[in-house]
């Protein structure tokens, strides 16, 4: 999602230091003062309004988890309307440009889904699925390591420039129903995020209008459009792509958060008042440059030869700042124009609900470009900002401050003012009518039902609660999207994903991130043995993890070692009260009670009981290999550890619910 407009550079070179920079600045700057000397003299296409898409999709091995096969399958595929994304589990897949008029739109849908279907056949033959989804349930955190990334030298230069910007670790914290809280070492968790975006060609003159039209509506289109609710297990926000995108490329060190600096990944901070210039500017300003490229045109010596430039230098710069409406420029036919591309739509839950989130925008873009000479006039640019995070965390149950300040919901929104006023923009540019009954009447019935891609996740997860492991949960979850997405089904019709679903039961176990338990009660080693002995009690459990302040694994304590410290206890009480005894005896003798050995004292900490060497294993570690270390230690407790902290514990128990299911799996077969 986020490094999509680096790739049509030949030559993307590491972070810049020193005379480079300063290079590549002057570079981006001339870039600006060529784009400024094209508005003024009217270079720009003008007499067509054009539309595009592209669309980022999952790539999931037979377990339903993320695999690493885009490189594969752009090797298999062998079409130029695929490329990579920032994970080797990524795929985008990019539209040819439609005339907005007649069937343009039904001509994207039946492009994209040709382009699955050539996605889904490729990767097929490869054991993989494809899944489009705005983030992947099944995603663990050991999957967003650097050795996922793909093998490029624009996203290895992009990571470390980040990185050292920021100076610490990338921090994340998102509370839903759940709360998640984590943190990582490089840009890699942006991987987690699949959008669908979509494009809209304006002239010059319109841009700074347009533009501030498509900031209003980014709240009221993505609350009819959520499709990412989950993620690490943790039921969260509606559209938690929105924070966790935020939060993924922020490089701002936590000093800076005061000074009201913005993050890479903004709504902006103002209207655009005259021109697409305005946005260039206050990104160069606010953002740093991060990586160069090959600098082969001067776009002032090409304008004077009355050609258009690329512009590289100013549109690499664009392509490492992430507005959720960007302003674009490109080059169609020798002839240069400018579009807006709007990002905060999720990929899925299928084609046809995502040209229905199109065909709304555009439509809105379309009626209220007309009905309202300046939208900037109506409502305040912070409450258009409010919106866009209220319909990420609440979808279509989040309240908007409208229009002339009124206060709304949005699915009445969407029901009573939007979808009218789509029809009527998508009816003056001559959409045909059946492509617009059918494309509104999927959001219709989606607001109407209150079933979007978000609330279909959660509502299948809690029919599915109690029952198997978490993650053969979110293994079902996944299975059955993939399968309801083949039948091409919008989603408000689709039935709740159910735990039989993922059937390849000899995947679902392989692993000990498949079924350990994250939730799960520690102590620390000043802990009073009391304490860990009621845990035990109260919770019914038989080994407690111990950790420090820093969730670093320094001890086990077992059952057994509770019993044998008040086992320990008991006999230092018994031999108190024959101390006592033989005290009163010497003293009736006349003898000193001193000759008596020294008691030890009655409490004890955590410390003083657990065990300091304990046996670990990882998530990724192989459930087979699980076993045989218990087997070989006689251990009945495997802590898991992930780059030096504990995420969760796996006992002889789960090892026995495992047994007990597949043999249940194997009779019923």
């Amino acid at each position: 999602m986020a490094m999509e407009d680096t790739r049509h550079h030949k030559k993307v070179e590491g972070e810049l230091e020193g005379e480079r920079r300063r290079e590549f600045t002057r570079a981006v700057l001339k870039d600006l003062r060529a784009l400024e000397r094209m508005l003024a003299e009217g270079w720009f296409e003008t007499d067509v309004r054009r539309i595009g898409a592209e669309q980022e999709m999952f790539l999931v091995d037979g377990s339903w988890h993320p695999t690493p096969g885009a490189l594969k399958v752009l090797e298999l595929a062998q079409d130029p309307h695929f490329t990579t994304e920032l994970a080797q589990f990524n795929l985008e897949a990019n539209c040819d440009p439609q005339v907005y008029t007649g069937d343009g739109l039904s001509r994207m849908e039946a492009q994209l889904e040709g382009l699955l279907d050539r996605a889904r056949q490729v990767v097929r033959d490869l054991d993989m699925h494809v899944v489009l989804m705005g983030i992947l349930p099944t995603i663990r955190k050991t999957d967003l390591g650097l050795e996922n990334m793909v093998p490029s030298p624009r996203y290895a230069a992009l990571n470390r420039a980040m990185t050292a910007m920021r100076g610490t670790a990338y921090e994340f914290s998102i509370k839903g129903i759940d709360e998640l809280l984590i943190k990582h070492d490089s840009v890699m968790v942006e991987a987690c995020n699949c959008s669908f975006q979509v494009h809209l060609q304006v002239t010059p003159d319109e841009f700074a209008r347009m533009y501030n039209l498509a900031q209003v509506l980014a709240g009221p289109i993505l609350s009819v459009a959520t499709n990412s609710a989950i993620l690490f297990g943790r039921r969260l926000w509606a559209e938690t792509r929105i924070a966790l995108f935020q939060q993924a490329v922020d490089t701002r060190a936590s000093t800076h958060h005061l000074r009201e600096a913005l993050s890479r990944v903004n709504f902006g901070k103002r209207w655009v008042k005259k021109s697409v210039t305005e946005i260039f500017k206050e990104d160069i300003l606010r953002f740093r440059t991060l990586v160069g490229t090959d600098l082969d045109e001067d776009p002032i010596v090409q304008l004077d030869r009355g050609v258009a430039p690329q512009l590289k230098a100013l549109r690499l710069h664009n392509g490492t700042v992430y507005r959720w409406n960007r302003a674009c420029y490109g080059v169609i036919n020798g002839k240069p124009h400018l579009r807006i591309e709007n990002r905060v739509m999720p990929s899925g839950p299928t084609v046809i609900d995502e040209m229905a989130n199109s065909a709304l925008w555009l439509g809105l873009m379309t009626a209220m470009s007309r009905r309202y000479e300046d939208i900037t006039r109506h409502i305040e640019f912070d409450h258009a900002q409010a919106n866009l995070w209220s319909a990420a965390r609440d979808g279509l149950g989040a309240h908007f401050r409208w229009l002339d300040g009124e206060e709304v919901r949005a699915q009445q929104l969407v029901l009573d003012r939007l979808l009218p006023w789509a029809e009527e923009g998508l009816a003056s540019v001559g959409i045909d009518e059946a492509d617009r009954r059918r494309y509104l009447g999927v959001v219709e019935e989606r607001a109407r039902t209150m079933r979007d891609g978000s609330r279909w996740q959660l509502a299948s997860l809690d029919a599915m609660k109690d029952r198997g492991t978490p993650g053969e949960r979110l293994n079902a979850l996944v299975a059955a999207t993939v399968q309801r997405q083949a039948s091409g089904r919008p989603v408000a019709q689709w039935e709740r994903a159910r735990l039989d679903e993922a059937d390849n039961s000899k995947y679902n176990f392989l692993r000990v991130d498949q079924y350990m338990r994250t939730d799960f009660f520690t102590v620390q080693p000043d802990d009073a043995v009391e304490l860990v002995a009621d845990l035990m009690s109260w919770e019914r459990i038989r080994h407690v993890p111990v950790e420090d302040g820093s969730g670093r694994l320094v001890g086990l304590v077992s059952y057994r070692a509770v019993l044998r410290y008040y086992a320990e206890q008991y006999q230092q009480q018994q031999h108190a009260q024959a101390r006592a005894s033989g005290e009163l005896a010497l003293a009736a003798l006349g003898e000193e009670p001193g000759q008596l050995l020294p008691l030890k004292p009655a409490s004890a900490s955590v410390a003083d009981i657990m065990r300091r060497d304990v046996i670990t294993v990882t998530p990724d570690t192989p459930t087979l290999e699980a076993i045989a270390i218990m087997r070989r230690y006689r251990i009945g407790c495997l802590p898991v550890v992930h780059a030096g902290q504990l995420v969760a514990v796996v006992t002889e128990e789960d090892f026995m619910n495992i047994a007990s299911h597949l043999l249940e799996q194997k009779l019923q077969g």
